[in-house]
């Protein structure tokens, strides 16, 4: 098969590295790709949004599947786009993808499916917003409504910082259109898990779970971010429980989307937090997560090129996904600055003395080659250092040992990655 894979993440390296796998492969392009995808295929100049010239590229190369890694494309229209010239696409329509492109349009799902989530309301007007959250008190989780890059969620411990919030999404205008409107929701507390399936129609097949940590800083400290690390499996929340999620939380959403004419069809990841009254959904996003990619597919044994094949075509009868016993611990390696204004350019050592380490694999996500061919940092977040082993406590070992071995100048990690799972 010819595979366009479309993002330049490590989650898309993460990606390329497993499709590359595939007996069923013949040619694999990435669109845009990123250094660390160059030895697993055919990087693309193209962005990940340049849907018309991501399509056009499709049919020039005679491509028998579309793989989007990233939401952005998706909830432009990416897989109509390709459904228009009848490129299958292992994803969903614009309009299921609302799922993730929208906090509100989640919500008013989990409603009318009767999903367990947090109380909530959405507000328009920054004024209205702040009253509710004085009405409602502290602490509270202010939402921009839309896109964000996983960094339009404050998580506020007083009213003030709640304003705050507020004020710098919808007045300030920080996060652009995505934060013009705000869902403000009670706060959970629990356990955060991250659970991945295939779905089309009313369908889901299991896929997997991972922890992410989504702060910036040690002990869940700082802002959320895109992700610094992730374990796989989580700690308490095996198969068994993964399926009553699915039971509790996506069977009824994918019925409801049904219900109203825009089946789901792609990779469903769920966050969830498992509270004391059971599972509670935080948010649906319509692809695989990044950093959970790189944590939960070094741990897949199956092939996954036929499984995103048949999703494309409505069809998971047959669908076989089984997965490693050994746990895999990822950390993420950050630019200084991050999450809010990473310093770029810096020369990256060691990468080759890590990624040939036992069980290490290296995924490429902020990084690009300078005028005289360095790996260098483009991004926030840099790398995503994975390890396997047969116990989170060896993983975890394994993985800081990694991350040890690489430098750059203003490098930064969380240290207690996977330390909750022990």
């Amino acid at each position: 098969m010819r595979v366009l894979l479309v993002g330049s993440g490590g989650r898309e390296h993460a990606l390329a590295q497993t499709l590359a796998r595939s007996p069923h492969l013949s040619t694999l392009f990435i669109a845009p790709g990123n250094p660390g995808t160059e030895a697993l295929g055919v990087n693309v100049a193209i962005g990940a949004q340049d849907i018309r010239a991501l399509v056009s590229f499709a049919l020039e190369q005679q491509v028998d599947l579309v793989v989007p890694g990233p939401e952005a494309p998706l909830v432009e229209g990416l897989a109509d786009a390709c459904a228009n010239v009848g490129l299958p696409c292992a994803g969903p329509t614009q309009a299921a993808a609302q799922l993730e492109g929208s906090k509100e349009f989640t919500k008013e799902i989990c409603d009318a499916a009767g999903i367990p989530t947090a109380r909530w309301e959405s507000f328009d007007r920054a004024e209205n917003a702040i009253a509710y959250v004085r009405e409602r008190g502290a602490p509270i989780v202010v939402k921009a409504d839309g896109l964000a890059a996983g960094k339009g969620v404050v998580v506020a411990t007083t009213v003030e910082e709640a304003e705050a919030a507020i004020t710098d999404m919808m007045t300030g205008g920080s996060l652009g259109a995505a934060g013009s409107r705000v869902v403000i929701e009670d706060c959970l507390v629990g356990e955060e898990v991250s659970l991945f399936a295939f779905c089309a129609g009313e369908t889901a097949y299991l896929i997997g779970a991972a922890q992410d940590h989504k702060r910036v800083g040690d002990g869940d400290t700082g802002p959320n971010t895109g992700g610094m690390g992730a374990v796989s499996p989580p700690k308490g929340f095996g198969p068994l429980e993964q399926e009553a999620a699915l039971d509790l939380v996506v069977r009824p959403m994918l019925r409801e989307m049904v219900r109203r004419g825009t089946p789901f069809r792609g990779v469903i990841f769920a966050g969830l937090m498992l509270t004391d009254h059971g599972p509670s959904l935080i948010e649906y996003n319509v692809r695989f997560g990044d950093p959970e990619a790189e944590a939960l597919l070094p741990r897949l044994q199956s092939d996954l090129l036929p499984a995103l094949s048949a999703l494309a075509d409505d069809k998971l009868d047959g669908v076989s996904v089984s997965f490693s016993s050994q746990a895999s611990v990822c950390v993420v390696m950050a630019a200084r600055g991050y999450p809010m204004a990473p310093e770029k350019g810096a020369v990256i050592h060691g990468l080759e003395n890590a990624a040939a380490m036992e069980g290490v694999q290296v995924y490429q996500a902020g990084t690009m080659r300078n005028m005289a061919g360095e790996l260098v940092v483009s991004g926030g977040r840099v790398l995503a250092v994975t390890a396997l082993a047969d116990t989170v406590r060896q993983a975890r070992e394994r993985a800081y040992a990694a991350v040890g071995a690489i430098s750059w100048d203003g490098a930064h990690w969380r240290k207690d990655i996977g330390a909750r799972a022990l």
